[in-house]
């Protein structure tokens, strides 16, 4: 036979070949969780509809997996308006989006510039207030309800807390913060409020019944206000869909329900998303029971352990494990932490990034010397090729950084710490958010005592008088325009009740309420602040903000919901310096990754800390363990100092401990690592023989003793 030359015609490719092209991409795991209910569409499988559950371990290329499954689900014929895709932070939801429209433009032949939208892409936050804004009638609040985030929470609280007279008890009451913490917590997981004192507030348990007290009140306080926090958002979210119309209703306007990160939702987050699909069909949830590490939030790792029985169906379930991150001893080590756990869904990470050097477990002698060696492997490896800023160092708490910071600073290494100011908690940003929020909500009584009294005369009483005055009337703007301020007040308040007015007028059109609000405080801001040029530049960047969004009422839920970094209240990059070490703690790194990777005080009273007792808290402090030693791409490195401080001990004070290493690296698994200790010992010098008669002396003197 003779062969025949292909022929070099171009012919355009179909979408079952772009298909194919996209899917060839991935392994054959990722495949299955694309194609997982797809396949009918696409005409290669009869139709699955149970749950599916995609176990994705550390490094496996989740995110890849679940932007390829939304696609492919358009690809099918689903309505984008259909798919609801619920994230834990609005940049993620936005990643996802992208990735997702990267994979449709090359499947469905699109312009590269304009790939199919997400609408119903969001946080469970963000997704819950619009929600909550459309059906805002039928669940008993008012359309033009406002937000509020954590600080305007807490003062709210601690307004209540004054009012029913907690704040002049004989004995200490709980702060206003730590009163939020535990309604927050008690909200989240569900969970009585006396045994939330007794597992995670001990020290507040004696006063459960005025706590009781506190909390009515302060709910009471947010109904008359028009206002709901950051956890109302979910537990009124989770109330509309216990009524089976609602839910149906709602559930009726999405085929499919994609969660990520579902190992960090909490109860009411789950509870939601069986109201939404009772039968499992559509829904489709990604994470790793093995990074489950923010139970302090409320998240439990149980909504992903017991998923594939919580429908009427059995959830089909797919494991990622093939690795795309980390080098195969990073990986051994990770798998034998993981592997004790009590409870967990089975999965061996592996991958054929092959590697000859093992992690290292460094033991040094102290926390001085654990910041010394440090230094000198990050400057090592920087001058090995690796820049500062692929390099980590990761702490189980903010603390535990404190020595190695000075170190650094003495040696000029320039650094960043993870963990810094919000941008809502900025002062000056919270103020030109509160005129925006008064203006919306008049009934808002915590932005209008903080935008009332930034007019020079108007203190505490006056503002009271006035906000009682508009709670009361009818027309709360036309309050504002009869209140008669103090002298010293007039020409200010003037000037504000002009704003407020141009701000409540119907025919504004945003974001013109911006610049009328920047208006009025930029002078406030110039006399309140000696930095205000600096504090100006977070000013102008929310403006910009503004003009992103499409009313006034979206840009201040979703900037209250998901808020960016601010610029001067925060340690950031050092502004001289083209590179920089990464200091941070584990939560925070989680879903990050380096080449180089340093976690200090791999000790027991560290990880696991010691104020973890319980089988769950130990359970959680291996996860976390688990999730440091997985950030790392090519090089790990676990201190173990043999004796650190601690402070704030309540029963004995602050304190030197000699630790050993973490339980939760047992003794057969320690020969996976190349064992180090440091400094190393001081050379011995070499053996000179003693002169003759020295050792005639010696001689002389044991025969002494015979």
């Amino acid at each position: 036979m003779h062969s025949v030359a292909p022929s070099t015609t171009a012919h355009p490719k179909t979408q079952a070949e772009r298909l194919a092209e996209a899917l060839s991409q991935l392994n054959d795991e990722q495949r299955a969780a694309v194609l997982h209910g797809v396949d009918a569409a696409l005409g290669e499988a009869p139709q699955d509809e149970r749950p599916l559950l995609v176990i994705a371990g550390a490094g496996s290329g989740k995110t890849s997996t679940l932007a390829h499954r939304v696609a492919h689900l358009i690809a099918g014929g689903t309505d984008p308006q259909r798919i609801l895709l619920l994230t834990f932070s609005r940049r993620a939801a936005q990643e996802m989006e992208r990735r997702a429209g990267q994979v449709l433009v090359r499947v469905l032949g699109l312009r590269a510039e304009a790939p199919p939208a997400l609408p119903w892409a969001g946080t469970f936050h963000g997704v819950g207030a619009r929600l909550l804004r459309e059906y805002a009638s039928q669940v008993g609040l008012a359309e033009n309800f406002t937000i509020h985030d954590r600080g305007d929470a807490e003062d709210l609280m601690g307004l209540v807390r004054h009012e029913i007279g907690l704040s002049s008890t004989a004995r200490r009451f709980p702060q206003k913060g730590t009163c939020l913490s535990i309604y927050s917590r008690t909200v989240n997981t569900c969970a009585p409020l006396d045994r939330v004192l007794k597992e995670a507030f001990p020290w507040c348990a004696e006063w459960e019944a005025e706590l009781k007290r506190l909390f009515g009140a302060y709910v009471e306080a947010k109904q008359q206000q028009q206002v709901l926090d950051y956890d109302d958002l979910l537990l009124y979210w989770a109330g509309m869909v216990a009524e089976p119309a609602l839910a149906a209703q709602v559930g009726a306007r999405f085929d499919h329900v994609l969660v990520d990160e579902y190992q960090d939702t909490n109860l009411l987050q789950a509870s939601i998303l069986r109201a939404l699909k009772p039968d499992g069909r559509g829904v489709t949830v990604v994470g790793d029971d093995a990074q489950s590490i923010y139970s302090f939030r409320g998240a439990t790792v149980r909504n992903i352990l017991d998923f594939p029985g919580q429908f009427s169906q059995p959830a089909r379930i797919v494991t990622l494990e093939r690795n795309y991150r980390s080098t195969q001893p990073i990986l051994d080590v990770s798998n034998a932490v993981i592997a004790a756990a009590a409870a967990r869904h089975a999965k061996t990470l592996w991958t054929d990034k092959a590697s000859a050097g093992r992690p290292q477990l460094v033991l040094v002698p102290d926390e001085a010397q654990q910041a010394r060696f440090v230094c000198e492997r990050v400057l090592a490896q920087r001058e090995g090729g690796l820049a500062l800023k692929s390099q980590a160092v990761l702490f189980r708490t903010s603390a535990h950084s404190a020595a190695l910071e000075l170190e650094l600073a003495r040696r000029n290494i320039p650094f960043v710490k993870y963990g810094g100011l919000k941008f809502l908690e900025a002062a000056h940003v919270k103020d030109l958010l509160a005129v925006l929020r008064f203006a919306h909500n008049p009934r808002g009584r915590m932005a209008g005592f903080r935008v009332t009294q930034m007019i020079p005369g108007i203190g505490p009483v006056t503002s009271t008088r006035l906000l009682d005055a508009m709670a009361e009337a009818a027309d709360p703007g036309a309050a504002v325009q009869a209140f008669v301020p103090p002298a010293a007040a007039q020409v200010e308040w003037a000037r504000f009740a002009e704003s407020y007015a141009a701000l409540r007028a119907p025919e504004l059109a945003w974001p013109a309420d911006m610049e009328l609000a920047l208006a009025w405080y930029l002078p406030h801001l110039e006399r309140l602040h000696d930095d205000a040029a600096l504090r100006r530049g977070d000013i102008e960047q929310l403006a910009r903000l503004a003009a992103g969004y499409a009313s006034r009422e979206r840009f201040l839920t979703e900037l209250t919901l998901d808020p960016p970094e601010a610029t001067s209240d925060r340690p950031g990059p050092p502004l001289l310096d083209e590179d920089y070490l990464i200091l941070s703690t584990i939560h925070s790194a989680k879903g990050q990754e380096w080449k180089s990777v340093h976690v200090l005080n791999v000790v027991d009273g560290c990880i696991p800390a010691d104020v973890a007792q319980g089988p769950q808290e130990l359970e959680e402090e291996r996860r976390l363990l688990y999730v440091a030693m997985t950030r790392a791409r090519d090089h790990l490195h676990l201190l173990v100092p043999q004796r650190f401080y601690v402070t704030q001990q309540a029963v004995r004070g602050d304190r030197h401990l000699y630790a050993g290493r973490t339980r939760f690296i047992a003794a057969a698994d320690a020969g996976r690592f190349e064992q180090v200790t440091w400094p190393p010992p001081p050379e011995r010098p070499p053996h000179v023989p003693a002169p003759a008669a020295t050792i005639d002396l010696l001689s002389r003197m044991r025969a002494a003793w015979r």
